[in-house]
């Protein structure tokens, strides 16, 4: 007896044909009767119709691709896709493929990572806030020269009248020196314009640079949590490795991952998923403090950073956190049914124990693999040496 087709087989071909039929608006062709057998063997030879037959094959590849990884249908995994089953980016082939031949799957935040990396040039939070960086310098140097430029025009007015005043005195009769006595006048009346221009072009620099200040703070910011966002986070993570290496002090590094979060949106929609981000992101956020800093680093993926804490303090400090959140029993809001128990994994490295914080975060990654593939809902210690 052949048993029906699985839920998830069904799903898998309900994307590729979704896939399919975008494939057939994109061509440009309405769908049409079918057409008689001897007809369409007759056009399957041009090579319009093979073009077609071949991006709808493509869309076909990237459905599966996407299901296979269980990967969400967003711009940038279609993009990464597209780019890894046609070769257009060689970079983004290697990459997935060694990835694939050390985990076997891809994940959502990984590719925004990998595309983070390969997109570097485009303007992202990273080239936005340096582009900041650069104008608020600027701002600084001619908000400097504005107040140098207010003080010398003041010093000079009042230099100015004085001499004028002098010249007064001595003037009566003499038509050169009245002119003189009033040409200086005049010129006083327009340093004392330029010196209130220079007080309205400094308020306005102000301003400016208090919008700077909010838009620098938006681009290291999560929009979704209020976490800082991976950008933040290593550059919190240079600070940390240099302090703890001078005070002579562990660091620890922790990425934390929801467990089946895709199904979590599958079932429950996108917006208790929204929701779900933010109270975990909420239960991670409060153990933090300044020595202790939490972030956001892509998709349903935390880092956390602990300064002062070996790794197998930091092992138990995370591992608190997850007994909290799988304990929790949580409402879908929008319908108020119970949601089946969300937990996430984690791995957990010692920071100084690698050649550098890049390898460090590889190790915990690989540890939070681990987790992933042991059973979930666990955190795991990365072993210091390969």
């Amino acid at each position: 007896m052949i048993g029906a087709p699985s839920s998830s087989t069904n799903a898998q071909h309900g994307l590729t044909d979704r896939l399919a039929r975008w494939a057939k608006g994109l061509s440009g062709r309405p769908d049409e009767p079918q057409e008689s057998e001897a007809s369409t063997r007759q056009r399957a030879g041009t090579a319009a119709n093979r073009e077609i037959n071949r991006r709808r094959q493509l869309y076909a590849d990237i459905g599966d691709f996407l299901f296979a990884h269980d990967l969400d249908l967003t711009a940038i995994n279609f993009s990464v896709a597209l780019d890894y089953l046609t070769g257009a980016n060689i970079g983004v082939e290697k990459a997935i493929r060694a990835v694939m031949m050390e985990r076997g799957k891809i994940t959502n935040g990984w590719v925004e990572s990998l595309a983070a990396e390969q997109r570097a040039d485009e303007v992202t939070p990273e080239s936005l806030a340096t582009m900041l960086d650069k104008v608020e310098e600027n701002l600084d140097q001619f908000t400097g020269l504005m107040h140098e430029s207010r003080k010398s025009a003041k010093d000079y007015g009042a230099a100015l009248q004085e001499q004028a005043k002098d010249l007064a005195d001595v003037a009566e009769g003499e038509p050169v020196l009245a002119r003189l006595v009033g040409l200086t006048r005049s010129m006083v009346e327009k340093t004392r314009a330029v010196e209130t221009q220079l007080r309205e072009n400094q308020k306005q620099t102000q301003a400016l640079k208090s919008s700077l200040e909010t838009a620098r703070r938006a681009a290291e910011q999560d929009h979704l949590t209020g976490l800082p966002n991976r950008r933040a986070f290593e550059a919190r993570l240079r600070d940390e490795v240099a302090e703890a290496q001078a005070a002579n002090e562990s660091l620890s590094i922790a990425f934390c991952d929801i467990d089946h979060f895709k199904a979590i949106n599958d079932t429950h929609g996108h917006d208790t998923g929204d929701r779900v981000l933010k109270f975990v992101a909420g239960l991670l956020a409060k153990v933090s403090d300044d020595r202790c800093h939490v972030a956001r680093h892509g998709g349903e993926e935390f880092v956390m950073l602990f300064r002062g804490k070996t790794a197998a303090e930091t092992c138990e400090a995370v591992d608190e956190v997850r007994e909290d959140l799988a304990s929790r029993s949580l409402v879908n809001r929008t319908n108020g049914e119970r949601m089946d128990r969300v937990s996430f994994s984690a791995g957990v490295a010692n920071v100084l124990a690698f050649d550098d914080s890049r390898a460090a975060l590889k190790a915990a990654d690989r540890a939070l693999y681990l987790a992933k593939e042991h059973g979930r809902n666990r955190v795991y210690l990365a072993a210091e040496t390969d």
